[in-house]
């Protein structure tokens, strides 16, 4: 409908001038349909061309409009704007083609099937998913179900850093509460990991068992001084649980990465030589510099320390040439705010590989961070990590919809305020309750009725009346481009707020309608706009990762 619109606007000002592009005709959707369904400001433009008042240039458009049965009247308001009122054979068409198309009505095919590959979640192998891991499961899932929405061939990543001085100090842990070191103990080591489940993985261990992690069996030695077995059975221990964690968050993964693989494979040390041989390092100090001013970053940075480890950001650099390597010429990035300082670093890095890699390559989206509130006080400490909430708390707590659902609907980049309370209500001022409940509500509606939904449908002589009727199915028709939007600007928030808006109307609807009347026309041209809202509902929901319940 807007792009019929657009088509209609640019033959009219065509006919008053040629000096307007196609892109020059900008469409609006006014919040209040007391304003219309679609609004234009193009007399605006038009008026330093033209030399005329907008109102008057707004008049000459409407003259030169062509007829058509879409719209039951265009009104000319304020400064010069034209507001578009759909009319009955546009209410119809709305409807009859969401009951057609159901669970694929919003789909596009904008991506084409290009790749596109979405990191997420990349938590280290150190301990349970935390609050912060799940608000990126949430957000970056959703954008991948975004994107799949949209026709792109997504892959769904997960990055482990499986290397370095976090490993070597769970590594740590893990021994010394193998050998009854608790973590109050002096002896325990001083940046341990203190949680109850170190406690879990050295009794797993001395039990000498045996898990599944990614298609591979460990087996623990149950050698207190066998380092190695610790450290590769206590990775795989919390792999595992790890993924466990996800699968009950209705969070999936493609491909697992490992940085280790990283310097087995020798990419850290190509890396390192190429930004060598290119030219974008140097010596100070006993240390070797990446010139990432060179690149615009503030200031040089190292990457390989005195000691001859690297900086946390050189197997990043090579994770992302792999990426490149493998086909992926859209990435993106979904991690927490902590990582700001790695985008320049890792983009200036993958600039002196001298691989014609794009400079703003790959994007992100930074999340912020989570306030977990209880009984209106703050929630720090979960007495199984140690030292903060995790995922499986609040999963088990208020259950995987309304999780996935807060941690979800807010930008990505404003901090969340995560109310176990409110997420737990059963009420309207629960907004996942009132979504879900919207849903069940229908389906009850249509239980009653008990006929056969294939027969719904608008007939061609029914025209809706009611404001609350023309709101809904205006609220309808915005679906596609809501799905359009959020995907362009990685944003499932507006998933969830398109969604609240519109079992806000849904409810306001129910409550002031009647629907099983005797009148048959009516009947099922009411029956018909709420199963095509369902059908609306459950599609958003899906994009979120929650389910659309047929009863509450």
């Amino acid at each position: 409908m807007k792009a019929h619109l657009t088509d209609l606007l640019f033959a009219a000002v065509g006919q008053l001038t040629n000096e307007v592009n196609l892109s020059q005709i900008v469409i609006d959707r006014p919040k209040l349909i007391e304003h219309g369904d679609f609004s234009t400001n193009i007399a605006l433009v038009l008026s330093k061309i033209l030399k005329k008042s907008p109102r008057d240039i707004a008049q000459l458009i409407l003259d030169q409009m062509p007829k058509t049965e879409y719209f039951e009247k265009i009104e000319i308001a304020g400064a010069g704007f034209l507001n578009f009122f759909l009319g009955a054979h546009s209410h119809q068409i709305i409807i009859n083609q969401v009951i057609e198309e159901k669970e694929l009505y919003g789909k596009n095919q904008i991506g084409q099937g290009k790749k596109v590959q979405i990191e997420f979640v990349s938590a280290n192998p150190t301990g349970p998913l935390h609050v912060g891991h799940g608000r990126g499961a949430a957000i970056g899932d959703s954008i991948a179900r975004l994107f799949e929405f949209s026709g792109w061939e997504v892959t769904r990543e997960f990055y482990y850093n499986d290397a370095g001085a976090q490993i070597d100090n769970l590594t740590r842990s893990v021994k010394a509460r193998a050998l009854n070191i608790s973590p109050e103990n002096q002896d325990f080591p001083e940046e341990g990991y203190r949680g109850d489940y170190i406690a879990d993985i050295a009794n797993a261990y001395l039990a000498k068992s045996s898990l599944e992690c990614q298609g591979q069996q460990v087996q623990a030695s149950g050698d207190i001084e066998d380092e190695e077995s610790i450290r590769n059975f206590s990775i795989a221990y919390l792999r595992n649980e790890q993924d466990q964690d996800l699968a009950a968050f209705k969070t999936a993964f493609d491909v697992y990465s490992l940085e280790s693989d990283l310097y087995k494979n020798g990419q850290v040390n190509f890396v390192v030589d190429t930004l060598v041989k290119e030219g974008h390092t140097y010596e100070k100090e006993g240390a070797l510099w990446l010139k990432t001013t060179d690149f615009g970053d503030d200031k040089d940075r190292v990457m390989k320390k005195s000691d001859g480890g690297f900086t946390y950001f050189v197997p990043d650099v090579a994770y992302h040439l792999d990426k490149w390597t493998r086909g992926f010429k859209r990435v993106i990035n979904e991690q927490g705010a902590d990582h700001h300082s790695t985008i320049s670093r890792v983009r200036a890095g993958l600039q002196g590989l001298n691989k014609d890699i794009p400079l703003d390559w790959p994007e992100y989206v930074l999340h912020q961070m989570i306030t977990v509130m209880k009984n209106g006080v703050e929630v720090k400490i979960s007495k199984r990590a140690g030292s903060y909430v995790t995922l499986k708390d609040l999963v088990d707590e208020v259950g995987c919809d309304a999780t996935r659902y807060f941690l979800s609907a807010r930008r990505a980049d404003s901090q969340l305020i995560f109310d176990i309370d409110l997420a737990k209500s059963q009420s309207n001022d629960n907004p996942v309750y009132y979504i879900q409940y919207a849903h069940a509500r229908i389906e009850g509606v249509l239980n009653q009725w008990g006929g056969d939904k294939k027969t719904l449908g608008v007939s061609k002589d029914y025209a809706f009346e009611s404001l609350a009727e023309k709101k809904l199915i205006k609220r309808l028709s915005e679906f596609p481009e809501v799905i359009k939007q959020a995907t362009d600007e990685l944003a499932p928030h507006q998933i969830a707020n398109f969604l609240k808006d519109c079992a806000a109307e849904l409810h306001s609807y129910y409550n002031d309608s009647k629907f099983l009347v005797d009148d048959e026309v009516t009947k099922l041209a009411r029956l018909s706009l709420i199963y095509a809202t369902q059908a609306v509902i459950k599609n958003g929901l899906a994009l979120l990762g929650i389910s659309a319940p047929e009863k509450m």
